[in-house]
């Protein structure tokens, strides 16, 4: 799905569905992070502390939508900036549906802006927020 500069326009919105997300991607998730949380291995604990079960790092729906936009650049750019909102859940087996809507241009530093947001479904977003892309000259 990359996009390079000249293609994407205002308004343009775009989508990626991951993949189910798998315990096995907590469980390495916990060890590069360090977050060892139970909510997020142990079922009976989650389910202790009123949760229905164990519940996906946000931080993972953080990483998807920033390798999200880093696919639509490709190599002709990076991810200048990143910052997300973690406002929903995401339980192991779930898939993430990312969207980002280009929302800004800027010819003289080839900067693109984004809204973005994770969602699980339409009425269940687990992650929103803004992302710029640097397009090399």
């Amino acid at each position: 799905m990359v996009k390079e500069w000249n293609e994407l326009q205002l308004d343009e919105e775009l989508e990626f569905v991951t993949p189910p997300i798998e315990k096995v991607q907590l469980v390495k998730y916990s060890g590069a992070a360090g977050d060892y949380h139970m909510i997020h291995h142990d079922d009976e604990l989650a389910k202790e502390v009123g949760l229905p079960g164990i519940i996906v790092h946000g931080m993972i729906s953080m990483g998807v939508l920033g390798e999200f936009v880093s696919q639509i650049v490709g190599n002709h750019g990076f991810v200048s900036d990143l910052q997300v909102r973690f406002i929903g859940m995401v339980f192991p087996g779930q898939s993430l549906t990312c969207r980002a809507k280009v929302v800004g241009k800027c010819e003289s530093k080839k900067k693109v802006d984004f809204k973005v947001s994770a969602e699980v479904t339409s009425d269940n977003v687990a992650s929103v927020g803004n992302v710029s892309a640097i397009y090399f000259a």
